[in-house]
């Protein structure tokens, strides 16, 4: 199975190609805005021409579907049903908190990936990675201490919210908490491939309109348009 997968949800954005398991291809930059949009096609067609590959031949087209930024989660789900549609082929959006967990295969404690969402608040998860990422709850989105304050067992951080909120997390947990190094809070369009592909044979996959953005909080735009209504 050839699987491509897009990470355009959080901060640095990564393509990757996959067959079966083994990473054929990948790329990461750090393009935010306009920037993005203007690297990812382009970068995407010369991925598939490193591996001499169409995207016709691609099994299983795959995305960080969200939470994490509202434009780049909006971009990866679009291109990717555009492209699921083009070619008749099934599609997975991706956890980004799951694909942040990633980074952490075989961790002896549960793991929680933290990102950054702004307004005092972080989106947070809790995974069991051995190796792949099982959820041990809900994917949220909170106010920091309101999250932490859920959990009672030694924790393994990892991702900028981890790094933003350290003092916080040590001063409520104390040596309950640990911390991935700061060159594990950049996820990888790579591991996404490869979580894809395991959820493909579980059968998570769907059809290009049933892939939706996951974005766990409303956007400015509604809130403005509830405040009115």
């Amino acid at each position: 199975m050839l699987t491509l997968c897009l990470d355009t949800a959080t901060g640095p954005s990564s393509i990757a190609i996959s067959r079966d398991g083994q990473v054929l291809a990948a790329s990461v930059v750090t393009a935010p805005g306009k920037r993005q949009n203007a690297w990812l096609l382009p970068e995407l067609e010369r991925l598939l021409g490193t591996c001499e590959l169409d995207s016709a031949q691609i099994d299983l087209f795959a995305c960080a579907s969200g939470p994490g930024s509202f434009t780049g989660v909006r971009t990866g789900v679009a291109t990717i049903q555009g492209l699921a549609l083009a070619h008749a082929k099934p599609c997975i959006g991706i956890s980004s908190l799951a694909l942040l967990a990633m980074q952490l295969p075989y961790a002896a404690h549960p793991v929680c990936p933290l990102l950054d969402a702004r307004k005092n608040e972080v989106y947070a998860g809790l995974y069991h990675c051995h190796p792949l990422p099982k959820p041990l709850r809900d994917d949220c989105a909170l106010p920091p201490a309101a999250f932490l304050q859920q959990l009672s067992s030694t924790t393994i951080f990892v991702g900028d919210g981890a790094i933003r909120y350290r003092q916080l997390i040590e001063e409520l947990l104390g040596e309950r908490a640990l911390f991935a190094p700061p060159s594990h809070t950049i996820p990888s369009a790579a591991h996404g491939a490869l979580l894809a592909e395991a959820a493909f044979r579980h059968g998570a996959a769907s059809t290009p309109e049933h892939l939706l953005p996951t974005y766990l909080r409303l956007s400015e735009a509604e809130l403005s348009r509830q405040k009115k209504i």
